[in-house]
């Protein structure tokens, strides 16, 4: 049975509902849908979606992080964050149970300015890690989400300027590759390897989008198991609406 995923960050759901959200939620056709960076509270927007079951996340702080996941398919389980409470007051993951699988939505903090974050970042990256890796041990993995990390340099466009600023610091990297290492796959360099100047973030700034002066940071990351099952990666930069475009998984499985 092919499933067809999707991860996007929306940058807060509130304003890209009242551009174009459901026209391209339509049009993506996937059997889940992962959100990140929704900024929401409970009872802030009223969004059903005929044959989809929603589950949100949210962020203690008002207006700020946020995760949500609508799917066709109904859950064995469901989870919301790492149970850590050191991690789980900002509304940053979901994972959902299936018979064959578990999906992990996630947004990753980011390093900030100044990498005043950054030894968060790397506690945070040991012990997502960890809890992608004892849910392996279990059944298949699906992880998807804004990681907040250009792994190589061919995942963003001015690699030497950017070198040690948040997103493209030396220790993220590493981080991915250690996940990546410890029996996951990237699975868009998976299917394309040297595929290049293709991105998922452009900055507001500098009509960078125009320009295409963009950072590959949203991912679908499978458990190693799943990876001859990946049918298609993608990553759908002409949907507009969020300073992020959505990026996708088929999976055969």
């Amino acid at each position: 049975m092919e499933l067809k995923f999707i991860s996007w960050n929306v940058n807060g759901l509130r304003a890209v509902v009242g551009k174009n959200f459901l026209e391209a939620f339509s049009s993506l056709d996937a059997d889940f849908f992962s959100l990140q960076e929704t900024k929401l509270q409970e009872g802030q927007i009223d969004l059903q979606i005929p044959g989809y079951y929603s589950y949100w996340n949210y962020a203690e702080k008002k207006g700020y992080s946020g995760t949500a996941i609508f799917t066709r398919h109904k859950r064995l389980g469901v989870s919301y964050g790492l149970g850590s409470e050191e991690h789980d007051k900002e509304g940053r993951v979901i994972t959902l149970e299936y018979e064959k699988f578990y999906l992990v939505n996630a947004y990753v903090p980011n390093s900030q300015d100044e990498l005043k974050r950054l030894d968060y970042r790397m506690k945070w990256e040991d012990d997502i890690r960890s809890y992608l890796m004892d849910l392996s041990r279990k059944k298949s993995v699906v992880y998807c989400g804004d990681l907040n990390v250009a792994h190589k340099e061919i995942d963003l466009k001015n690699p030497k300027t950017n070198r040690m600023n948040p997103g493209f610091t030396d220790e993220e990297r590493e981080k991915m590759t250690a996940l990546l290492s410890s029996g996951f796959t990237d699975t868009f360099r998976y299917l394309y390897p040297d595929k290049e100047n293709i991105y998922s973030w452009w900055s507001y700034r500098f009509r960078a989008r125009v320009k295409n002066t963009g950072w590959r940071i949203d991912y679908f990351i499978v458990s190693d198991d799943l990876k001859d099952k990946v049918k298609e990666a993608g990553i759908h930069t002409e949907i507009l609406g969020s300073d992020h475009c959505p990026v996708s998984l088929v999976l055969d499985i």
